[in-house]
């Protein structure tokens, strides 16, 4: 046996058991799995999936799910997803246009109710942190969408984690977010669904990173268009 051969690492087999059925489901990019991840009440992750549809939230392989939305924040939503998740749910509880105790009486139903963690808008005022802070025990994770956010502050107030969303510009954000909170401090960041794009993000300093999915109409027409073929096919094969 040679002295490099005993210094190689083997690579590790993953045993892979699938179902007969539940067959499709939405995969994040292996990519996403180079970063440290983020421990949230003893469970480690790497990947989010963003997502409020309940029948890709049945069907992904991602690590927790980040459920933030374009509208006021419901309960009747929250219950959904929360119910319907297999994962650690980070909820959306408003920081827009819904603030103050809204947000506050909001983010402590999704605290008795299982959700992992909070997630808050990037207008939210850093009073309303620190009184979601001074009421929750499960972490507050805030949005951070440009340089001219209030990044310190928003940490000073009680936010124990922050959602860096930044579009193209998420990877340079990232980097510049980490030169105000230290190494240290728990960064998830919004990778869309390009891994090179993730790399950097991660390579910038990101611990953990959101997965934007194909919605169900896309999934849905790749369905339709192979069933379409095998029907062509069918058809061919008996004239």
């Amino acid at each position: 046996m040679s002295e490099n051969s005993l210094h190689t690492k083997p690579s590790k087999f993953v045993p892979e058991v699938k179902g007969r059925l539940k067959q499709r489901i939405v995969t994040v990019p292996e990519t996403i799995y180079r970063a440290s991840g983020i421990k949230v009440l003893g469970t480690r992750f790497k990947s989010l999936i963003f997502s409020t549809d309940v029948a890709i939230l049945e069907n992904h392989n991602a690590q927790a799910v980040m459920a933030v939305y374009p509208f006021t924040p419901q309960l009747s939503i929250i219950d959904a997803i929360l119910n319907v998740s297999q994962v650690p749910v980070f909820v959306g509880v408003g920081g827009g246009v819904t603030s103050g105790q809204r947000t506050v009486s909001i983010a402590l139903h999704a605290e008795l109710h299982g959700a992992h963690g909070v997630v808050v808008n990037a207008p939210i005022n850093n009073e309303t942190i620190r009184d979601l802070y001074d009421i929750l025990d499960i972490p507050i994770v805030a949005t951070v969408v440009s340089s001219y956010d209030d990044i310190a502050g928003k940490v000073e107030s009680g936010a124990r984690i922050l959602n860096v969303s930044g579009g193209k510009n998420t990877a340079k954000l990232v980097k510049k977010i980490r030169g105000i909170v230290g190494p240290e401090f728990p960064i998830i960041a919004t990778g869309g669904n390009d891994e090179e794009q993730i790399l950097a993000t991660i390579q910038a300093g990101a611990n953990a990173i959101t997965y934007t999915p194909p919605t169900t109409a896309v999934l849905f027409g790749e369905i339709m268009t192979k069933y379409r073929q095998e029907k062509k096919e069918e058809f061919f094969e008996e004239d």
